[in-house]
């Protein structure tokens, strides 16, 4: 997290980390400089004035997150609402009709609607405010106990009256109230620990570790007797840094660091007591200083609709120009003689026609400003909450697992979630579960499988999917065997359609697995229970006696084998080169203590020279207590625990030792250790084991089940227990932390046994092998160490091609000398407050060279559930899909093929360049490939043919037959079927300003791309280099602190709150409880949002222009003088009142498609992705369209009351009625989904208009003479022209639109359209329609999309489907059935068997093609066909000749689904209600349960495949 945040603050995105990186630029420069802040003890002056307290100007603890104050409110709030140029506008337009000389309206009454805009989002923000002040002020009167110098003891203050330097006494379960040093514990190990689940959301509990110099105090801390001061950083907002030294009165210094430091808002646990002094207190605490709020986002639509509000303003300038150019000649023609109507100006002259001209100008402004949609961006906020509300109460989006639901935190841009184009993924814990299970490891160049234990995972897969009655989606993924156990092939399956893996038997269970892992992280039964390898368990029982038997005889352990010393000490680092905490579940989250016989004297803190002498840990106390731990805790209160003895592994053991592997197999085949309900329930007395990262617990749970179990761990000790050997205490020297540039982390101890100073290292195999000691060749002892090396570095290999992730453990004994050397250089670095990091870094790396390899271990990290179909379904929704991971190559890549982001089918470029020039050659390389392979004329029709196919992979062709084939050339850029794999180093130099546009030229034509070995802030980059270069709309989602940055850098970022804290979901735009649920949230109610949005702000446009025009109609007839027929109320209140509550109903709920189809036709999201709902001919359509039908409106009641004597308003009145009549029934056409809330809303509008005019009108006798309002619309009720006009004037204005929509429905049907018309067929008809367009989800899935043709049929078409069906993407026509069964991760269904799962597997790296230009590819489609005379149907006559079940034909040629084509014939004549629909194969998938043996599938297949050649 340390360089995630580092990452950030170079990124710049965030203002506050980059403030703070300067700081830390310029601490770097110029060191002299450097402002430390010194805290000393308020007690000492208590008596003084305040004046003379050095602490006075650190802030206090009071915190205040509100915005304003009753002073302030309404000048910063207005301030801020004037930001928006709209709301500056409309408050000049209303103070200029205060001007009497250009007034429209009645000034009171044109600053209504602003008013009334200003007062809404005013009350909006002060709400939220005063939701803010009010928890401020609970968080204020919190209380906490604080060292009182009068009474000389602790009493209760306000969390607010906490200030910088007091002494605070902090109880069990307590929160901090502000940042704070550890002074003293209560526990006997001087520890504190606390739960920082508020910062970062992990829930496992971290150690804390009381001041250096306080460790040894006999009696309870004495605040009197405190007399040191604090010198520390300055705040900052890094959690995890805190550099300081505290100077004690005799001068002695001592270091401080962050392990010394209590965070605010964290919780003390485990700890009866802790004492510590106030370090930053209220808003300099780094809780606080973390807190940023959310962020401000503009979405792209409202970045279009900003461009048209411009346009708005043209337009209004244009009319008002050519009404003033009017107005003058028409003043002007009348020469000197002054017309009888005409006003003077104030000072009784006349005013000439230019100054009429420019005071009309002035006045039509006023009365046109309705143009300008004032209520626009209040009805965009109120319908954006709605649809945050909705999308929050989708139970679909909701985890019963984890009980989390989809968070919105940014409410402004959730139609951006409809228009993403590409996704950046991270892997772990975001794709995969990051519940790491122990899969295998090989030690001293030896490999144990693990057999047992792969079964166990199996299992608990099986169970899952029977007690989810699910069936498999397909998608094995094949395992390679190791070379020690080749013999018993198998293969795991990935059930993706399963539960969590935390589910074991039964919902009861699972419930309770998973309240036991909310209170211990990464602790599932499928995480802790494993099943020991007997070969390795014998190896490591018989090097544990041997080693008993030596130290009772007093022999040296060192002749013991080296291949069985290597075993020990393999276990003993798994065991203790960790942080993990050690704590016992009878009462929860109580720390275990350990300290036998030996507490006094290791406690003490010794000064490091005397730790020379021998140490005190001999082997006689360790013997003290070889009985196992648990045995004497386990009470089996109750437990029904059919293994009471001291651990379940026991008894497994026994079972390995009697059986062989072959009987082990029957051993465990009838019930899984897990889910005998009884057999391995967590027992009471077990120990539970809080770890920081699912890494570290699944090797310390791998090590217990070999009995090699980790009992205790203090600051300067860790115990473990080992076979025959009982408890032994290792003296912990130092702990060198994992950090991401080393890649390793380090723990030196003194060996009980051999009194050695040894250093244990764990770390990724990247780094580790290139620090292991060359071996001496000349020696054997040298020969075998070479083997051992080669050996390991093959099975890592084998691990990482399985997808899974690597460890290697290695060790180094140190002399004293060196030792020695070592440490004065350590200390010296540890005690630096500048750079110390940096010499800390350097200390580590010179320790860590040397070393003696002792083994490496694969850990499994299993995928999602889900994730599988989501990739492809987000794939068919036209998405480009990167993966950046920091996994290794080979891992990640595996991981890709589980996912479905790599297809089997596809061509993997991979780049793997070592310097600058490298990854240029090689990028030149890929870009002449594409061109060659895709790009040629030679291959013009391979490519057609391949285009027609793949669709879905390309911008969505266009819905006519004739654009169809040449869609490709149309569309900004065509994705190929390639993968590109490449790693950090070479990602980093492709980054660079010279090759970035190379590297996108590649990329961009890729279908995937998988970044690995990438680094938080390479990320970040690549994230910024596609949104900025490619202009396109980006989506980032990841889990852990390592992504933030590149959350922050994308349009849109998701969080996932998974296994890694809250970073993520803190940076991000909406948090998701899983991955698959991405799906939804984009596919259904992105589109949703992004539709619903866009037709709102149209038909706001619309109808504000509409409405205006009227009154720039009627200025033809008064002498372009600025007024209006239509009286001021209605003017004013029209647009606010009237009209308003429909659209905002329609804005919220109007759904365009149901969400199940939108699901099962992804391909439907390419309507918001090419914003199809929004394009800027549509803005001026619609103005056309509005200027039309306003001439209508105004025309017709013109002409029906022309030459009658009815008044100004009787003839006004109508026109506004009409308007309001059209405007709502063009919404009516517009709305695609009807509910109660639409027919109340516009009944609502309507009746609301008529009760305000007949109100009005009945109440103003004498309003504004000489026109007059009275009784207009009561005397127009009674008019049968009235309602003839009601009738007529919407049918004549609305015809030209509704006959547009029924054509283009009709005819040229958009691909959203059709989903439309499956909508409004019955469900039983619409599934089938809908399960013929795709694979059904039992059957193995087709590795090529299923297409959908959305056009009418024609010859042409179904001669093209033909040729598409055929061709073999790798090899050319003859052997195509070869190529299925050869591509080894292709998705073949359960029927297979395990044999020749393994053997496919064997045969892959010779198909892929990793570096495909140094072999000469055929084109793609193994030449062009000639043109097929016949229709569709000679598929069926070929499945008729070939007299073969369908299903074993697609379970063994996946390539021949896509012949599964659908057309949706839409008749001519308009009938929207008939869709028939055909299909090419009649026998559908109906039997995919059929089984088949595998060779009767292949004959058929081949029969079947001649047939059609």
């Amino acid at each position: 997290m340390e360089q995630k945040s580092e990452a950030m603050a170079r990124e710049g995105e965030d203002p506050a980390m980059t403030k703070d990186s300067k700081v830390k630029r310029q601490r770097k420069k110029k060191p002299k400089e450097s402002k430390t802040r010194t805290v000393h003890a308020n007690i000492l002056y208590d008596h003084a004035k305040g004046e003379e307290n050095p602490n006075r100007h650190y802030a206090n603890n009071e915190i205040k997150t509100t915005k304003y104050t009753l002073l302030s409110f309404l000048p910063k709030n207005l301030f801020e609402q004037f930001h928006r140029f709209a709301n500056v506008y409309f408050v000049f337009i209303a103070l200029l009709n205060f001007v009497p000389v250009v007034n429209a309206f009645q000034p009171e009454l044109a600053l209504a609607p602003v008013v009334f805009i200003l007062s809404v989002t005013a009350i909006k923000d002060l709400w939220e405010d005063y939701r803010r002040h009010r928890s401020d002020q609970e968080i204020n009167h919190m209380d906490c106990l604080v060292y009182s110098r009068v009474e000389r003891r602790y009493v209760e203050k306000y969390w607010k009256e906490v200030r910088v330097g007091d002494f605070i006494r902090l109880r069990c379960n307590e929160i901090l109230p502000a940042d704070v040093l550890l002074l003293s514990s209560s526990d006997p190990d001087r520890l504190c620990h606390i739960e920082t689940a508020t910062l970062d959301g992990e829930t496992n509990l971290k150690q804390r570790q009381v001041v250096r110099s306080f460790y040894d105090l006999d009696c309870d801390f004495n605040p009197l007797k405190y007399n040191s001061i604090i010198e520390c950083e300055k705040p900052n907002n890094d959690l995890n840094r805190f550099r300081g030294y505290i100077i004690h009165r005799s001068g002695q210094r001592d270091a401080l660091y962050k392990e010394n430091l209590l965070l605010r808002g964290c919780t003390i646990r485990n700890t009866e007591e802790a004492v510590g002094i106030v370090i930053y207190a209220g808003h300099e605490t780094k809780a606080m200083l973390n807190n940023n709020g959310p962020r401000y986002k503009r979405s792209k639509l409202e970045r279009q609709m900003n461009v048209d509000v411009f346009w708005c303003v043209i337009i209004l300038l244009v009319m008002c120009l050519f009404a003033a150019v009017g107005h003058g000649l028409w003043m002007f023609q009348y020469g000197d003689k002054r017309p009888v109507f005409d006003v003077l100006s104030p000072e009784g002259t006349d005013l000439s026609p230019i100054m009429s001209a420019i005071y009309l100008f002035l006045t039509m402004i006023i009365v046109f400003q309705v143009l300008i949609p004032i209520s626009l961006f209040v009805s965009i906020e109120i319908v954006k909450i709605c649809q945050v509300y909705f999308i929050h109460q989708d139970m679909e989006l909701y985890d019963e697992e984890t009980d989390s639901h989809l968070q919105c935190r940014a409410l402004n841009i959730t139609e951006d979630l409809g228009q993403m184009q590409y996704i950046f993924s991270d892997k772990t814990g975001t794709l995969t579960e990051n519940k790491m299970v122990f899969r295998r490891c090989t030690v001293a160049g030896v490999e144990y499988s693990h057999d047992a234990n792969a079964r166990r995972l199996a299992m608990y897969q099986e169970m899952d999917s029977e007690e989810e009655e699910c069936t498999s989606h397909g998608g094995t993924l094949p395992r390679r065997d190791s070379v020690t156990s080749h013999q018993s092939a198998r293969v795991v399956l990935r059930s993706q359609s399963t539960k969590s893996h935390r589910r074991t038997g039964s919902r009861a269970e699972a419930k309770r697995a998973s309240i036991l892992s909310k209170h211990t992280a990464f602790s599932s039964p499928m995480e802790k229970d494993i099943t020991p390898d007997p070969q390795l368990l014998d190896k490591v029982n018989d090097c544990s006696s041997q080693m008993d038997f030596m130290r009772f005889h007093s022999q040296p352990t060192s002749q013991l084998p080296s291949d069985l010393a290597d075993i020990i000490d393999f276990f003993i680092a798994l065991t203790i080169c960790n942080t993990v905490v050690v704590s016992s579940p009878n009462q929860p989250r109580q720390k275990v203590r350990m300290r036998f016989e030996l507490k006094s004297p290791v406690k003490s803190i010794e000064t490091f020279i005397r730790r020379f002498t021998p140490s005190r840990l001999t082997s006689g106390s360790n013997n003290s207590s070889s009985s196992s731990l648990i045995t004497n805790r386990s009470s089996n209160k109750g437990c029904s625990s059919l293994l009471s003895s001291p651990s379940a592994e026991s008894t497994l053991t026994k079972l390995d030792e009697e059986q062989t592997p072959r009987g082990l197999e029957h051993a465990f085949s009838p019930i899984p250790p897990c889910y005998d309900g009884k057999g391995w329930n967590l027992e009471e007395g077990e120990l539970r084991y809080e770890a920081e990262s699912p890494d570290e617990a699944a090797l310390v749970y791998a090590a217990r089940a070999y009995k090699c179990s980790l009992v205790g761990r203090l600051p300067d000790q860790v115990t473990v227990e080992l076979p025959h050997l009982g408890k032994l205490s290792f003296e912990l020297l130092h702990t060198l932390g994992f950090d991401s540039t080393r890649k390793r982390m380090s723990v030196v101890v003194r060996h009980p046994l051999t009194d050695q100073i040894t250093v244990y290292t764990k770390g990724a195999d990247s780094v580790i092998m290139d620090l292991i000691r060359p071996p001496d060749t000349g020696s054997s002892k040298g020969k075998r160490q070479k083997k051992i090396i080669n050996r390991t570095q093959n099975y890592l290999n084998l691990y990482a091609a399985d997808g899974l992730r690597t460890l290697c453990i290695a060790k180094k004994i140190l002399s004293k000398e060196q030792y020695a050397c070592w440490l004065q250089r350590h200390l010296e670095a540890e005690t630096a407050i500048q750079g110390r990091e940096e010499l800390l870094f350097e200390s580590a790396l010179r320790l860590e060279t040397n070393l003696h390899l002792l083994g490496a271990t694969g850990i499994e990290d299993r995928l999602q559930d889900g994730v599988p179909e989501t990739i492809a379904s987000l794939r068919k929704a036209g998405l480009q899909i990167w993966v950046l991971t920091g996994d290794k190559q080979e891992t990640a890549v595996n991981i890709a093929y589980a996912c479905k982001l790599l297809d089997p089918e596809e061509e993997i470029l991979t780049l793997n360049a070592d310097s600058q020039e490298a990854c240029a050659l090689l990028l030149e390389e890929s870009l002449h490939y594409i061109q060659a392979k895709f790009l040629c004329s030679s291959t013009e029709q391979a490519t057609k043919t391949f285009h027609s196919s793949f669709a879905p992979f390309e911008i969505y062709p266009s819905s006519s037959p004739s654009s169809h084939s040449s869609s490709h050339t149309a569309a900004p850029f065509t994705v190929h079927r390639l993968g590109l794999v490449i790693d950090g180093r070479t990602l980093a130099y492709a980054l660079d300003k010279s090759l970035e546009d190379k590297f996108l030229a590649v990329a961009r034509s890729c279908r995937s791309v998988l970044c690995c070995r990438s680094t938080p802030l390479q990320k970040s980059m690549v994230v910024k280099l596609v949104r900025n270069k490619l202009k396109v709309m980006t989506l980032a989602i990841g889990d852990g602190a390592n992504d933030v940055s590149m959350i922050q850098v994308a349009d849109v970022g998701v969080g996932i709150s998974g296994q890694e804290g809250m970073q993520a979901v803190m940076a991000s735009d909406f948090a998701l409880p899983r991955f698959r649920y991405l799906q939804k949230l984009l596919l259904v109610h992105g589109h949703w949002c992004y539709s619903r949005l866009a037709n709102m702000i149209l038909y706001f446009f619309y109808k504000n222009a509409m409405f205006v025009a009227l009154i720039f109609w009627y200025q033809f007839y008064c002498g372009f003088s600025g007024s209006a027929m239509i009286d001021q109320w209605y003017l004013i209140f029209f647009n606010l009142m009237f009209s308003a509550f429909p659209q905002l109903i329609t804005g919220t709920l109007d759904k365009d498609v149901s969400a199940e189809t939108l699901q099962q036709l992804p391909q439907l999201y390419v309507n918001g992705q090419n914003s199809e709902e929004y394009k800027p001919y549509m803005f001026w359509m619609n103005m056309i369209d509005a200027f039309y039908q306003s001439l209508v409106c105004f025309f017709i009641p013109y002409f029906a009351y022309a030459d009658s004597d009815v008044d100004l308003f009787t003839w006004g009145t109508p026109i506004t009625t009409l308007a309001l009549f059209t405007i709502l029934v063009h919404l009516g056409i517009e709305t695609k989904t009807w509910t109660w809330m639409n027919w109340l809303s516009i009944t609502f509008s309507i009746a609301l208009f008529f009760t305000v005019a007949l109100c009005y009108n009945a109440s103003c006798p004498t309003c504004y003479t000489p026109s007059n309002p009275y009784w207009t619309m009561q005397r127009l009720l009674q008019d049968p022209l009235f309602y003839l006009l009601c009738v007529i004037t919407p049918l004549v204005a609305l015809l030209p639109r509704y006959f547009y929509r029924a054509c283009q429905g009709t005819l040229f049907p958009s691909p959203v359209q059709v989903g439309r018309q499956l909508d409004k067929l019955p469900a039983e008809t619409r599934r089938n329609i809908l399960s013929l367009s795709r694979v059904k989800e039992g059957s193995p899935l087709s590795p090529k999309p299923p297409f959908l043709s959305l056009t009418k049929p024609s010859p042409e078409l179904c001669n093209k489907k033909d040729q598409r069906s055929f061709p073999s993407s790798k090899t050319s026509q003859g052997p195509v059935l070869q190529t299925v069964q050869q591509s080894g991760r292709s998705p073949l269904g359960p029927t297979d068997t395990e044999r020749g799962l393994s053997d496919l597997y064997t045969l892959l790296p010779t198909e892929i093609d990793t570096l495909p230009y140094t072999k000469d590819a055929p084109p793609l489609s193994g030449g062009p066909h000639p043109p097929s005379s016949r229709d569709s149907e000679c598929l069926d006559k070929t499945l008729d000749a070939a007299d073969l079940s369908l299903s074993s034909w697609i379970t063994s040629t996946p390539l021949l689904t896509q012949t599964d084509s659908v057309q949706l014939k839409l008749p001519p004549d308009g009938d929207s209600q008939c869709v028939t629909y055909t299909r090419s194969s009649k026998e559908g998938l109906k039997s995919d349960h059929g089984v088949h043996p595998a060779q009767r599938t292949e004959q058929a297949a081949d029969q079947s495949l001649h047939t059609i050649l």
